[in-house]
């Protein structure tokens, strides 16, 4: 059995489960509601305040599916209790964000400033001019918008300016010496 497969994901109180045919699986919580059409193949059942994955056979890819699953019902059970959130720092002389209703604009040494919207679902939250925390209850959604907002200008090693993950540790070279 799939370790993280077999373990039945809790609902908290105040969460309602629905599932559907063809594996469609609603999860209606405090902070929103999440609809995801998860694989067919799986046996997804509710039992009592439990939902319990189950698999049909033991072929490899099953296997991968079934942990997969589960984990996604789990992130969808969390996502409607506490949410999630991403946070982003803006390293680098004269980098900077604002907010304009829901709308980010970055300058990040580019001839131009990036405007970027919030996408349905999720918001934007600055601190100060080099801190924006995105938060929603999708975790994919959250994850997928950071990850965008990063590659306007991902961080170089040698001085480290970009936007980078509140936790990520950026590798530092040492620059050229000159000749003598």
């Amino acid at each position: 059995m799939s370790r993280i497969g077999r373990l039945p994901v809790e609902i908290p109180a105040g969460v309602e489960v629905k599932i559907e045919a063809g594996n469609k699986v609603t999860v209606k919580g405090p902070l929103g509601t999440l609809v995801k059409e998860l694989p067919v193949e799986m046996d997804i059942k509710l039992e009592e305040n439990q939902v319990v994955v189950t698999r049909p056979s033991d072929l490899k890819k099953m296997k991968s599916l079934h942990g997969l699953t589960r984990t996604l019902i789990a992130n969808m059970v969390t996502g409607v209790t506490k949410g999630y959130e991403k946070v982003l720092e803006i390293n680098g002389v004269g980098y900077r964000a604002q907010k304009q209703g829901k709308k980010i604009i970055l300058s990040l040494g580019y001839s131009h400033p990036v405007e970027m919207e919030d996408p349905e679902g999720l918001e934007s939250v600055l601190e100060g001019q080099n801190k924006i925390t995105i938060k929603g209850i999708d975790k994919e959604k959250v994850g997928q918008y950071a990850a965008e907002i990063r590659d306007k200008r991902r961080p170089e090693p040698y001085k480290g300016k970009g936007i980078k993950y509140a936790d990520e540790v950026i590798r530092r070279k040492v620059g050229k010496t000159g000749k003598k």
